[in-house]
């Protein structure tokens, strides 16, 4: 069997924007706003210009940080036996996306995203056959900024047996969210034995590593849960209209951001990640559903195969507004590449219009899709089994091979078997309502409220948890934003 992986670039190409990327780090440096960051770096061997913020960072230094990040890691959920391998040739999914509007499921309508739809997102990725985590991929409009984190915590608690992720959200939200996971699965040390929290690292573009995201690595990277380093450059507006300038530029943020988490706690689980794509130059708008997004993505594997670093990118993203043909067409045309390139961990699952709005029987949908791209990257198998010639010899003319037991043994394998995708002749399609793939998608996501029922969780956890998110509930504001202020962050006592 020979499956090719989309590649984009030559050997000689990766080298190039690999040396480009150190002069980067060499000689422009990153912009760190944050004292604690710039300290580690510069106890580390970097270069420091204190007053215009800027760490300068050598080779050696992000070759040293390289050698210390694992290759792969795994990734448990609530239920024990729930666990994905992240790294080497496997590709998992996840949905993901910053939706602060959703469709919704009864009238199609667009409207603000509520509370009950971040249970309801939970629960449908919990039975899904191929996404397996959820990054907190909605945000709900009813309940306070300050709390959101530590209600996603709770309702991931009751209502997934899968893994879960949030982005670096700051030092006080991101200790909320280590904290309650720890409460959830027994402990610290539990949590960084089987680590459940899967992290999005925003690398801010041009060249900045911002205070909010480093407080939150660094956080993430005590607990041992893994990382992804995920900038959004954009082609022509945060960085060169040129993809190989963004590529060297996002390269140099990515390694600066991998090379601070070794530093901090050294073999903590890092990705190579990418969101980036071009600017709608009508406009000055991004444009995720580019197909630039998809060779973007996969030179970004390219280059994470470099480094050694298990990749995440995004897939199936689209300008869309709505559930339509360019939905469609956007979301092969950025998820295909990623996973033909071999990316690891692809997320933004059910989203629409730049991943701002989201769709529960889209995510559904893209559930079979990723079954479906899965498939053609498994390729065919040739061997004596497989090419079947005494059957062959034995059907021959006037036979067939619906009543073989080689049929039985391989078709499973062989052949994709979608639960959504219309197939069925016209005549029986017709008689039996006319259903589309959308309505048979809304269809199973109902099946799955219907049928959902919560994790029982043991009556200690479940108060422990309700006690610390009561106590977030009752934080001023003044309290909330107070750790932001480096002298009243304890890193000692997390």
């Amino acid at each position: 069997m020979k499956t090719a992986r989309f590649e984009v670039l030559s050997q000689d190409e990766i080298l190039r924007i690999h040396e480009t990327s150190m002069r980067i780090l060499a000689e422009v440096g990153i912009q760190v706003d944050y004292g604690r960051a710039r300290r580690l770096f510069q106890d580390a061997g970097a270069t420091v210009d204190e007053t215009n913020e800027v760490v300068r960072i050598p080779e050696t230094l992000v070759q040293w940080a390289l050698s210390q990040a694992p290759r792969s890691f795994t990734l448990y959920g609530n239920d024990p036996d729930f666990r994905m391998e992240v790294g080497g040739e496997g590709v998992c999914f996840a949905a993901l996306g910053t939706p602060t509007h959703i469709l919704d499921l009864e009238t199609g309508e667009r409207r603000e995203v509520v509370l009950e739809d971040v249970h309801c997102h939970l629960k449908i990725i919990n039975v899904l056959d191929h996404i397996h985590n959820s990054q907190m991929d909605i945000w709900p409009s009813d309940i306070p900024m300050t709390t959101i984190h530590a209600e996603a915590i709770l309702s991931w608690a009751r209502n997934s047996r899968k893994s879960f992720g949030m982005g670096c959200y700051g030092f006080l939200p991101t200790l909320d969210m280590m904290r309650m996971m720890a409460i959830a699965v027994g402990g610290k040390e539990e949590l960084r034995a089987r680590p459940r929290f899967f992290a999005i690292c925003s690398v801010v573009c041009p060249l900045k590593m911002v205070q909010m995201q480093a407080e939150g690595m660094l956080i993430c990277a005590d607990y041992g849960q893994p990382i992804a380093m995920s900038p959004e450059a954009i082609a022509g507006s945060t960085a060169p209209a040129t993809l190989a300038g963004l590529l060297a530029q996002q390269n140099a943020n990515i390694l600066a951001h991998v090379t601070l988490a070794q530093i901090a706690r050294p073999g903590t689980p890092v990705l190579y990640g990418t969101v980036s794509t071009i600017t709608n130059m009508r406009l000055g708008t991004v444009a995720l559903g580019a197909v630039e997004t998809g060779l973007i993505t996969a030179a970004s594997a390219q280059l994470a195969r470099f480094y050694g670093l298990p990749s995440r990118s995004v897939g199936a993203t689209t300008e869309s507004k709505l559930e339509d043909i360019q939905a469609g067409i956007e979301r092969v045309a950025t998820l295909l590449p990623a996973v033909l390139a071999g990316v690891n961990f692809i997320t933004c699952g059910g989203t629409l219009d730049s991943t701002m709005l989201e769709s529960h029987a889209l995510l559904a949908l893209d559930d079979e899709i990723c079954g479906m791209i899965l498939r053609m990257a498994d390729g065919i198998r040739v061997s004596d089994e497989t090419l079947a010639l005494d059957l062959i010899r034995k059907v021959n003319f006037a036979g067939h091979y619906l009543d073989q037991p080689h049929t039985v043994r391989h078709f499973r394998r062989e052949h994709f078997v979608p639960k959504l995708l219309v197939r069925e002749p016209y005549e029986t399609w017709n008689n039996e309502g006319r259903a589309t793939v959308m309505d048979r998608a809304r269809q199973r996501v109902r099946e799955i409220f219907a049928n959902h029922q919560a994790r029982p969780l043991d009556p200690a956890v479940e108060a422990d948890l309700l006690r610390y998110l009561d106590a977030i509930r009752n934080r001023s504001m003044e309290e909330f934003f107070a750790y932001e202020d480096e002298s009243m962050q304890d890193f000692g006592a997390l």
